[in-house]
C-alpha cells in the first residue's frame, strides 16, 4: 500500500460530519410524503434518498480525501475499483431502505475505509436517532448521541447468549444455528447494521449471518465492532475481506467475547 491512512483526529471529526449530514439529507425527504421509490435491476428499492446521501457522501470524500476513490452501492461503476486499488472508501448510503420505506428508524448511512481487503475504519450514523458510531481496530469504538460521547466495548455474556438475527432473513439455517448454542439462548432481532452495534456496545453477544448480504452493508460496522473488541469471522472462522470478485459476502459470524 502507497498511500498512508487518512485517518487521525481532525479527518475523524470532518468524517463524523459529513456522515452526519448524509443523513441530514435522508431526514429532509424522510419527513416528506415523496420518496421516488424505484426498484434496482436485482428488485431492492432504491430512493431518492438513497441518491441524496450518496451525493452528499461522494462530494464529501472527495474534498477530505481527493485521491482516495470510493465504491458506494449506488454507483454500479464504481465496482471496479477494487481491481485497481487497495485502499478506497465502501459507502452505503441508505442502509435499510426497506426499514426507511416503512418508516421504521433503523436505518442507517455506512462510510468504511478498505485497505489490503481489511476494513480499517467505519462511521455508521443512525439519522433519525441523531446516533453515531465510528471506529476501527488500533482506533477503540466509540457512540455519539444526545451530545454525549462515550467509548464502547463488547461485554462477556451472562448466563443467556443473546443472539441477533434479521428481522428479514431468519431462515431455516439460521435457526439451526441458533438451536445448536449451547445453554439458554435469548432471540432480539433488529434491522440493517444495527445488529454489529448492538454487540461493539455489549447488549447482544453473537449475530449469525447465514443469508446473503453485500460488501457495502457490513464493513463499516464490522470495523466498529472489531474497535469495540468484537471479530467477524466466516463460519468456518476465516476472515472476512473485502475488495472481492464478487461484491457478495460468504456467510459470517459476528460475535463479542464468547
Amino acid at each position: 500500500m502507497n498511500q498512508e491512512l487518512p485517518i487521525n483526529s481532525a479527518s475523524i471529526e470532518h468524517l463524523k460530519d459529513l456522515v452526519t449530514n448524509a443523513g441530514i439529507a435522508i431526514l429532509e425527504i424522510y419527513h416528506s410524503d415523496n420518496f421516488d421509490v424505484e426498484l434496482k435491476s436485482n428488485d431492492s428499492p432504491v430512493t431518492k434518498a438513497d441518491l441524496a446521501a450518496h451525493n452528499v457522501l461522494i462530494d464529501g470524500l472527495a474534498s477530505i480525501t481527493p485521491n482516495i476513490p470510493v465504491i458506494s452501492e449506488e454507483d454500479d461503476d464504481s465496482l471496479e475499483i477494487s481491481k485497481t486499488h487497495t485502499l478506497y472508501w465502501l459507502i452505503d448510503p441508505l442502509d435499510g431502505t426497506k426499514e426507511f420505506i416503512n418508516k421504521s428508524d433503523e436505518f442507517t448511512v455506512n462510510l468504511a475505509l478498505i485497505s489490503d481487503h481489511k476494513t480499517i475504519f467505519g462511521i455508521v450514523g443512525i439519522p433519525a436517532l441523531d446516533t453515531l458510531y465510528w471506529g476501527g481496530q488500533g482506533f477503540c469504538a466509540f457512540k455519539s448521541s444526545n451530545n454525549t460521547v462515550e467509548t464502547i466495548s463488547v461485554k462477556h455474556p451472562s448466563e443467556v447468549t443473546r443472539v441477533f438475527a434479521s428481522k428479514s432473513h431468519l431462515n431455516p439455517e439460521t435457526e439451526a444455528f441458533i438451536n445448536s448454542l449451547a445453554g439458554t439462548v435469548e432471540l432480539v432481532q433488529a434491522g440493517s447494521s444495527l445488529k454489529f452495534l448492538r454487540i461493539a456496545e455489549g447488549d447482544a453477544d453473537i449475530y449469525p449471518r447465514i443469508a446473503p448480504t453485500c460488501e457495502w452493508d457490513t464493513a463499516a460496522a464490522h470495523a466498529v465492532l472489531e474497535g469495540a473488541g468484537g471479530t467477524v469471522t466466516q463460519v468456518d472462522g476465516s476472515e472476512l475481506v473485502y475488495g472481492k470478485a464478487d461484491i457478495l459476502n460468504p456467510y459470517f459470524i459476528a460475535k463479542g467475547l464468547m
